[in-house]
C-alpha cells in the first residue's frame, strides 16, 4: 500500500511519500541521501522481502519525488523525523535496511533508541558527502549552499550540477556497475526526481557534507561500536576505492558480519537485488547475533 504522510519541523509541513506491505516482523527500508534517491530505489528489495515480512520504506524529508519546502536542512532535522517515523507511524521494533549515506543515521538511531532496533542491514554505507570525499572539507563548501539556496541563480547553478550529463556520468564512475542501466525511462525517473520543487535545498546540503552525521571514521567506528546491534554489511566488488576503504574498516569490530558481493557499486541493491536479498534474507531469520565474519564471495 503506498501513501503521504505529514510531518513538521521548525513550522513547516513536509508531505512524504511511503510503502507498506506484507506481515510478520517489521523490516524497514531506508533510501540513500542523493539528489536522484528516493523510496523507488528500494523497490527491489521491498518487493522481495515482503512475502516474509512486514516491510515499510520512507522518503527522508527534504529528499523524494514529491514537492519540498525550503529548510537548513541536518543531521539533527533528519534524525528526528526518523525518530518520528519510528514511534509514530511505524512503531514497535525493527530491523532497518539502510543504503548509503542513510546507514550513518541507522546506526545513530540504534544507539540512542536501543529498544526500537533488533538488528541492522547497511549496504555500501557511506558517512561522508561526495564534495568532502573528493576534496576534504572546505569552508567555502557553505558559500555553495548559500548560493544554490538564493532564488534564481541558485536554480540554474543547481540545474546545471544535476544535468543529463552530470547525472549520468557520476552514475557510470560511482554508482552503476553497467555504464547503460541509468537510461531510458530509468534515466528520465532519476532526472524527474531533481526537478521537484525544492529539491536543490537538501541535494546541496548532501553533496556539500552537511548532512554527515558524523565528522570523521573514528566517529563512523564509533556508532557501529556504540550500536551493539547485530548488523550486516552488504557492498560490491565494484565499489569506488575510497568507499571501499571506509566499508572494510568495519570488518574486525564484534557483531559485524560483512557479505562482499562479486558485482556492484554504491547502489547494488537497485542493480543486483537478487544477489541483495540471498544475504539480506537469511540475516534477517537469525534468532542471535554473529560474531565478527568477512565473506568474500
Amino acid at each position: 500500500m503506498e501513501r503521504r504522510i505529514d510531518c513538521r519541523w521548525e513550522g513547516a509541513t513536509v508531505t512524504l511519500g511511503m510503502e507498506e506491505a506484507g506481515s510478520g516482523s517489521s523490516v524497514v527500508l531506508l533510501p540513500a541521501l542523493s539528489s536522484v534517491s528516493t523510496r523507488a530505489e528500494m523497490r527491489p528489495l521491498f518487493n522481495r522481502l515482503a512475502s516474509n515480512f512486514h516491510v515499510t520504506t520512507v522518503d527522508w524529508p527534504g529528499f523524494g519525488d514529491l514537492p519540498r519546502p525550503r529548510g537548513d536542512w541536518s543531521p539533527d532535522a533528519l534524525s528526528a523525523f526518523l525518530n518520528w517515523f519510528l514511534s509514530e507511524i511505524s512503531p514497535g521494533s525493527h530491523s532497518l535496511v539502510a543504503a548509503g549515506h542513510a546507514a550513518t543515521y541507522a546506526l545513530y538511531h540504534a544507539v540512542y533508541r536501543p529498544d526500537a532496533v533488533d538488528r541492522l542491514v547497511l549496504i555500501a554505507p557511506t558517512w561522508r558527502g561526495p564534495l568532502p570525499t573528493m576534496m576534504g572539507y572546505r569552508s567555502w563548501f557553505a558559500r555553495v549552499r548559500t548560493a544554490i539556496d538564493l532564488p534564481l541563480i541558485g536554480q540554474v547553478l543547481y540545474r546545471i550540477n544535476v544535468s543529463r550529463f552530470i547525472v549520468t556520468s557520476m552514475a557510470r564512475e560511482h554508482v552503476y556497475s553497467d555504464p547503460d542501466w541509468l537510461s531510458g525511462d530509468r534515466l528520465s525517473t532519476k532526472l524527474a526526481v531533481t526537478r521537484a520543487s525544492g529539491a536543490r535545498h537538501a541535494s546541496v546540503r548532501f553533496v556539500s557534507g552537511y548532512l554527515d552525521r558524523v565528522a570523521n571514521r573514528d566517529g563512523f567506528l564509533s556508532l557501529v561500536q556504540k550500536a551493539g546491534k547485530p548488523t550486516l554489511v552488504v557492498y560490491g566488488d565494484e565499489t569506488p576505492t575510497r568507499s571501499r576503504t571506509e566499508i572494510e574498516s568495519m570488518a574486525a569490530m564484534p557483531n559485524i558480519q560483512i557479505e562482499r558481493l562479486p558485482k556492484g557499486k554504491l547502489s547494488l541493491h537497485e542493480e543486483f537485488p537478487d544477489d541483495v536479498v540471498s544475504v539480506i534474507r537469511p540475516f534477517l531469520f537469525e534468532e542471535t547475533g554473529p560474531g565478527p565474519v568477512v565473506s568474500l564471495r
